[in-house]
C-alpha cells in the first residue's frame, strides 16, 4: 500500500529493499510447545516489520535494520540447513515484507524433495487479499491479536487500522486452515494459534479480544495467553507503557479466558519483567488447557 518500487531503489514504510535481509536463523525452543517440539522450530528472523511497536523486543532488527542482505539462493540454503537439523518446521518470523522471496525459495527447495511444515509467524497486520496468494507458506499460522481498539493500536504500534486487518486475517486463516492439529508426538502439523499479549494498563484490550474470538471464530481456536510484556525500546520513555503488567491484570484476562470456555492453548506463567524472560519466544510454563 506504500505504492513504491523496491527494484527502483525506493523504500516504503517497512524499509525493506529488493534483497532479503535476515537477522538470525536456527533451531528455536522458545515457541509454544507444539511448535518447538523436541528438536526446535527452524526459525528465520527476518529484518524489518510493517509495524512500529513502542515495546518491540526485536527492535534491533525489526526497526533498527540489523541483519544481512542475502540472495534467494542463500535463503534456500538456510531452509535446507534447518531441515538437516531435524527441526520440526520452517518458522518465518515477520515474513510479510518478504513474501515473494520466501515463496520462491520454499518452492525451489520443495522441488528438490526437502519439505517441512511452514509456520507463518506474524503480528497479524496482514491483508487477506495478499496472504491468499501465499497459502503454501501457512501450514501453521502463529499470529498476534494485539489490540481491540484503534486508539490503543495507534498508540502502541502506530497502526490505527490494525484491529480490522488482524481480525479479518484471523477469520480467514481459521476458515482456511482450521484448528490446531498435532501428530503422535504432539508436534503441530497444521492450524491456527492466536497469541494475546497482556499490555500494561490495557488488560481490557485482551479481554475484548477474547470475547471477539469467542463470538466470531469460536472457542476451539488455540489461544496462547502471554504475560511477558517487557518495557523495552521506546516504551521505556513512554508513560503508562514503561512498566510491567500487574498480576491482577493478567489474572483478569486468564479468568475471562476460562469463563468463555477456551479449551485449547496455553497460559504463560506470570513473571515480572525483572525476571530473565526469554525475549524471543513464549517459554510457556503451563501445559495445554
Amino acid at each position: 500500500m506504500c505504492g513504491i518500487d523496491r527494484f527502483a531503489g525506493m523504500r516504503g514504510y517497512c524499509r525493506a529493499g529488493n534483497k532479503v535481509k535476515v537477522y538470525r536463523s536456527g533451531a528455536h525452543f522458545g515457541e509454544e510447545p507444539p511448535i518447538s517440539g523436541n528438536h526446535g522450530s527452524g526459525t528465520i528472523f527476518f529484518t524489518y516489520c510493517p509495524l512500529s511497536c513502542l515495546y518491540c523486543q526485536n527492535y534491533p532488527w525489526s526497526s533498527g535494520g540489523e541483519g544481512d542482505e542475502i540472495e534467494t539462493e542463500d535463503l534456500e540454503e538456510i531452509l535446507k540447513q534447518l531441515a538437516s537439523y531435524k527441526c520440526h518446521n520452517w518458522n518465518f518470523v515477520t515474513p510479510t515484507p518478504w513474501l515473494p522471496f520466501i515463496d520462491k525459495a520454499v518452492r525451489r527447495v520443495r522441488s528438490e524433495g526437502i519439505s517441512l511444515p511452514t509456520v507463518y509467524n506474524t503480528s497479524g497486520y496482514e491483508r487477506v487479499d495478499i496472504v491468499k496468494k501465499y497459502r503454501n507458506l501457512m501450514d501453521i499460522v502463529l499470529t498476534d491479536l494485539r489490540y481491540s481498539t484503534p486508539e490503543a493500536a495507534a498508540e502502541g504500534s502506530s497502526a490505527r487500522n490494525y484491529v480490522q486487518f488482524a481480525r479479518d486475517f484471523i477469520k480467514w486463516s481459521y476458515e482456511e486452515i482450521g484448528p490446531l492439529e498435532t501428530d503422535e508426538n504432539a508436534v503441530a502439523k497444521s492450524g491456527v494459534i492466536v497469541r494475546l499479549l497482556v499490555l500494561p494498563g490495557r488488560s481490557g484490550e485482551a479481554v475484548d479480544s477474547l470475547s471477539w474470538l469467542a463470538d466470531n471464530v469460536g472457542t476451539d481456536i488455540a489461544v496462547s495467553l502471554m504475560s511477558q510484556y517487557t518495557p523495552v525500546h521506546k516504551a521505556l520513555e513512554t508513560s503508562s507503557w514503561d512498566r510491567a503488567i500487574l498480576k491482577h491484570e493478567f489474572e483478569e484476562v486468564a479468568s475471562h479466558m476460562d469463563d468463555l470456555g477456551f479449551e485449547s492453548g496455553w497460559v504463560q506463567q506470570f513473571t515480572s519483567y525483572e525476571a530473565d524472560n526469554d525475549l524471543l519466544g513464549c517459554n510457556m510454563e503451563k501445559g495445554k488447557r
